[in-house]
């Protein structure tokens, strides 16, 4: 649902994981929470949508401590959907420099992975994705709610959590 590198988003075989093993492990490394700041940085804003979607009752991401949170100082990472425009690039980069160290970075969407449909515009500025570490990529167009929570949840994913050693 979920990779560590770009070319984790190749299928292949997927381990079990159990729902208790998920929580149990998630609160071993990030203690009792982790929270987010989202940037949409340009596109169609369907990755928004299911982002937003997190957030009610079918979703309930705060459940598993999981939150999204409207200061990027207070933020240990950022969610990153759309395909960064020219418009949101120095946003992007003043979001960045906000985050306090170790900065968790997730791109959510076929558009900040790819820049989706919109690849071969003028107006993109995606040099500034280059200077950062990407931490996990979440496919999709738009990803489902489910698919971001299991892919920040899976205990398989030990280079994920690297930022919190």
């Amino acid at each position: 649902m979920a990779a560590t590198s770009r070319q984790g988003l190749r299928l292949g075989e997927a381990a079990s994981v159990t729902p208790e093993e998920c929580s149990r492990k998630i609160h071993q490394l990030f203690g009792r929470s982790l929270k987010l700041r989202s940037v949409s940085a340009g596109g169609c804003n369907g990755c928004e949508l299911e982002l937003n979607a997190l957030g009610n009752v079918n979703f309930d991401m705060g459940r598993f401590g999981i939150e999204f949170v409207a200061s990027p100082r207070h933020a240990d990472g950022i969610v990153l959907s759309g395909t960064t425009t020219r418009n949101m690039e120095y946003a992007l980069a003043a979001t960045c420099e906000a985050v306090p160290a170790p900065m968790l970075v997730i791109l959510f969407g076929a558009c900040a992975i790819s820049a989706g449909i919109f690849q071969f515009s003028d107006q993109l500025a995606r040099s500034y994705l280059e200077k950062l570490k990407i931490d996990l990529y979440i496919p999709g167009c738009p990803p489902h709610p489910l698919t971001f929570i299991y892919g920040l949840r899976d205990p398989c994913r030990r280079s994920l959590y690297r930022l919190v050693f």
